[in-house]
């Protein structure tokens, strides 16, 4: 198990929408903030998967995409 907190799951969650297009929730910033931490436990052969959860279309209004709403 890896601990996330809320700013980093918030930030990367917004940097997926940002940079990739990808509209994710706050669980979806944190397995990728979580999948970003793993490679430097793998041997060269192994690679990272990991998943978007949840959709951001119900977080479009919500503190997770504020800065989008006001521009």
């Amino acid at each position: 198990m890896i601990v996330v907190g809320d700013d980093e799951a918030v930030a990367l969650a917004r940097r997926l929408a940002r940079e990739a297009g990808i509209l994710g929730g706050f669980s979806s910033g944190a397995n990728v903030a979580a999948a970003e931490r793993v490679p430097a436990r793998l041997t060269r052969l192994q690679a990272v998967v990991t998943l978007i959860p949840d959709s951001g279309l119900c977080y479009h209004s919500s503190e997770l995409y504020e800065e989008a709403n006001h521009s």
